[in-house]
C-alpha cells in the first residue's frame, strides 16, 4: 500500500510539473503575442504603439520603446513623428548602432518627399545617421547596405560617391556576400552598365544558393530595363525558392501591380504573405495593396474589405483611408 501511494503522489507530482510548464509556456507565449516588437511585425501598428506609450509611460528614459515607437510611425509613413521617438531613444542611448540606423531612415523618407533644399539639408543627417550606425556596429549588414545605397545614389554634394559605395561592398563581402553583389549591381546601373549590373545580380542568387531576395532583386533589375516578361519569370520562381525575406512576396505582387503585369498571381503572392508577414512590409499595407489590386480588377467591395481590413491594423493610415473614402464615392 505504501509503494501504491507514493507512486501515487509522484503521479500528481508529475502531472502538477507538466501542467505548470505547460502554463508556463501558453502565458509566455500570450506576452511574446502582446510585445510590442510582436505586433509591429504583424501589423498591428494601433495596438504597438499604445502598448509603447504603456511602456513610457512607467518609464520615460526607456530607449528601447522610443525606438519601437519610431519604428511603429515608420511603418505609418508618419516620418516627423517616426524622427522624433528616434531622436529621443538616441539621447537616452548615444551608443546603440541600431537607433542611428533607423533615425537615419526615418530622414531618408522624409527627404524623399521634401522639396530640394530641405531634402538636401536632410540627406545630410542620412548620411550622419548611417555612418554613425556603421562606426558603432561594424558588422551591421544593414547599415553598410543602407550607407551603400546613400552613396550610391546621392549626388557628391550631400556626400554621395560611387567610390564609397564600392568601399561598402568589400566591406560587406565577408559578411554577407550575396549583399556585397547587389552593392555592385547597383553601382553598374548607375554606371548603365547593364550587362555587368545582370552579372552582379545573378552572381548574389548563386552565392546565396537561389534565396528569394535575390530573386527579387533580378526582378526588380529586369523592370528596370523594361524586360517585363523575365521579371515576372523571376517573381515565379523567386516564389518558389528559400524565402529568406518573406516580404519579398509583398514586393513582387508590387512590381506586377505597378507594371499592369498578372493581377491574379499579384493577388496570391498577397494572400500567401498576409499569412506571416513582417515587420518590412507592414500586413496593413499588404491589405491595402491587395485592395487596389482588387478594386483594379472592378471588385470594389472585396477592395473595400481589405481597405477597412488595413485600418483595423492602422487606423491613421492615409492610404488607406483615401481609398476607401474614394471607392464609397
Amino acid at each position: 500500500m505504501r509503494v501504491l501511494n507514493q507512486s501515487r503522489a509522484r503521479l500528481r507530482l508529475a502531472f502538477a510539473v507538466t501542467l505548470l510548464a505547460a502554463t508556463s509556456f501558453v502565458v509566455a507565449k500570450a506576452a511574446v503575442a502582446d510585445s510590442p516588437k510582436y505586433l509591429i511585425a504583424a501589423g498591428r501598428v494601433d495596438d504597438a504603439i499604445q502598448t509603447v506609450q504603456q511602456q513610457i509611460d512607467r518609464n520615460a528614459t526607456d530607449a528601447d520603446s522610443y525606438n519601437l515607437l519610431c519604428r511603429a510611425y515608420f511603418s505609418l509613413d508618419q516620418w516627423d513623428r517616426a524622427i522624433s521617438a528616434c531622436e529621443r531613444a538616441i539621447n537616452l542611448d548615444p551608443q546603440n548602432s541600431r537607433y542611428h540606423l533607423w533615425l537615419g531612415r526615418a530622414y531618408g523618407e522624409k527627404a524623399d518627399k521634401a522639396g530640394f533644399l530641405s531634402a538636401a539639408g536632410l540627406a545630410k543627417k542620412v548620411r550622419t545617421e548611417f555612418e554613425r550606425a556603421v562606426a558603432l556596429d561594424p558588422s551591421d549588414v544593414a547599415a553598410r547596405v543602407d550607407l551603400a545605397e546613400f552613396y550610391v545614389e546621392a549626388p557628391g554634394m550631400v556626400g554621395g560617391g560611387k567610390d564609397k559605395a564600392r568601399a561598402q561592398a568589400d566591406a560587406v563581402t565577408p559578411l554577407d556576400p550575396a549583399m556585397s553583389h547587389w552593392i555592385a549591381g547597383r553601382l553598374a546601373e548607375k554606371n548603365k552598365d547593364t550587362a555587368d549590373a545582370e552579372r552582379e545580380y545573378r552572381a548574389a542568387i548563386a552565392i546565396s544558393h537561389g534565396g528569394a531576395h535575390s530573386w527579387l532583386n533580378l526582378a526588380i533589375f529586369f523592370r528596370h530595363t523594361n524586360r517585363l516578361d523575365e521579371m515576372e519569370q523571376a517573381i515565379h520562381t523567386m516564389e518558389s525558392r528559400p524565402m529568406d525575406r518573406p516580404e519579398s512576396l509583398m514586393d513582387g505582387a508590387s512590381l506586377l501591380y505597378r507594371t499592369n503585369r498578372n493581377p491574379g498571381y499579384a493577388i496570391q503572392l498577397l494572400r500567401k504573405y498576409l499569412a506571416t508577414p513582417v515587420e518590412e512590409a507592414p500586413a496593413f499595407k499588404a491589405h491595402d495593396l491587395l485592395g487596389q489590386i482588387l478594386e483594379k480588377q472592378g471588385q470594389r467591395e472585396a477592395a473595400a474589405d481589405e481597405y477597412r481590413a488595413a485600418l483595423a491594423l492602422a487606423h491613421t493610415f492615409s492610404r488607406a483611408q483615401e481609398n476607401l473614402k474614394h471607392i464609397k464615392k
